[in-house]
């Protein structure tokens, strides 16, 4: 997991430079016929990308963006009006079968499925109308780390083409190197702070939310560890109700039009006695971890490079095996 992670520089640099024609080419096709809405489709990992997605081409296209549930396919068999949507498959093997399952049904549905995906040789590639490659190479590791950050590059290089963002397209160019300097970033204060909790929530909001959610998840595949991802909003709605004295609480704040309401909500949780972990660029003092600034898209992504340096960490303190988390397997064959 180490070292897989740490190799999150490279593989962003060979991948925004190998799949700039192929953005650009499904880019030109979305703003010739632009999609009535946008269906993501993937499992773990894959799927808090997903979460980032939907923030990102609601807010940068207006385009409604929704999860799929992959049950309605593959067990359900329920037939769907799939005509003139995107459908997003993002997946590291792109083997699943409720995956594959779900992609066809879409496909029959009459949708324009684009594959995110890590093994080109794989049945989703075969599948899909075009595909983005995501260029990480072998990731031996049960848990999927650059493969992920690889997953948010792309959407995220996809949607600068399709609104021909030209920002956000220079903040990418500078991606490489701020996840090399962000994986340098030291946030062993989390592990000193974590190596003894039992439970804990993972806050962020908008294009944070989605790294709050894979946060959440490798807490509990590595660390043994509860974890459970709420937006920074959401939690008011009842989950604030368990955070006591001591509670602990990973925040990620990137600094967009969300950044006050996650800051205020870091602040009432500190105030009702949680142990408050603030992961946002320009932030000092006690309980504060160190983040990069950035454009504000780029900046989550920064973050979980920092937080998976941090979760192998404390995974080992914690006693466990981050590469091979018990009862869990590379490919999930889910139906």
């Amino acid at each position: 997991m180490f070292l897989e992670a740490g190799q999150a520089s490279q593989v962003i640099a060979t991948q925004l430079g190998a799949n700039a024609a192929r953005a650009a080419k499904i880019a030109e096709r979305l703003r010739a016929n632009p999609p009535r809405a946008v269906v993501t489709c993937a499992r773990g990992s894959s799927d808090h990308a997903a979460t980032f997605a939907k923030y990102l081409i609601e807010t940068r296209t207006g385009v409604l963006t929704s999860s799929a549930a992959l049950s309605v396919s593959s067990v359900y068999a329920a037939q769907q009006d799939l005509g003139d949507v995107l459908y997003l498959a993002v997946s590291q093997s792109g083997k699943s079968p409720d995956l594959l399952a779900a992609v066809q049904s879409a496909k029959a549905a009459g949708a324009f499925v684009i594959a995110l995906v890590n093994d080109t040789t794989s049945p989703l590639a075969a599948l899909a109308d075009e595909v983005l490659p995501l260029h990480a190479g072998p990731e031996l590791s049960v848990a999927a780390t650059k493969s992920y950050i690889a997953a948010l590059a792309a959407i995220a290089q996809l949607v600068a083409a399709w609104t021909e963002d030209d920002d956000l397209t220079a903040a990418l160019a500078t991606l490489p190197a701020l996840l090399a300097e962000a994986w340098t970033l030291d946030w062993t204060p989390a592990v000193e702070r974590l190596k003894l909790a039992r439970n804990l929530y993972v806050l962020g909001r908008g294009v944070g939310f989605g790294v709050a959610q894979e946060a959440a998840l490798k807490f509990k595949e590595t660390c043994g560890l509860h974890a459970e991802a709420f937006s920074a909003a959401e939690v008011l709605h009842g989950p604030m109700a368990l955070v006591k004295e001591g509670f602990p609480v990973l925040v990620f704040a990137q600094n967009d039009e969300s950044r006050d309401s996650v800051d205020a909500m870091a602040k009432g949780v500190a105030e009702r006695g949680g142990d408050v972990l603030l992961a946002g660029a320009g932030e000092t003092g006690a309980g504060v971890l160190p983040a990069l600034a950035a454009h504000p898209v780029i900046e989550p992504i920064l973050m979980i490079q920092s937080f998976y340096r941090m979760a192998n960490a404390l995974s080992v303190a914690r006693g466990y095996d981050p590469d091979s988390p018990p009862h869990l397997n590379k490919v999930t064959e889910t139906v």
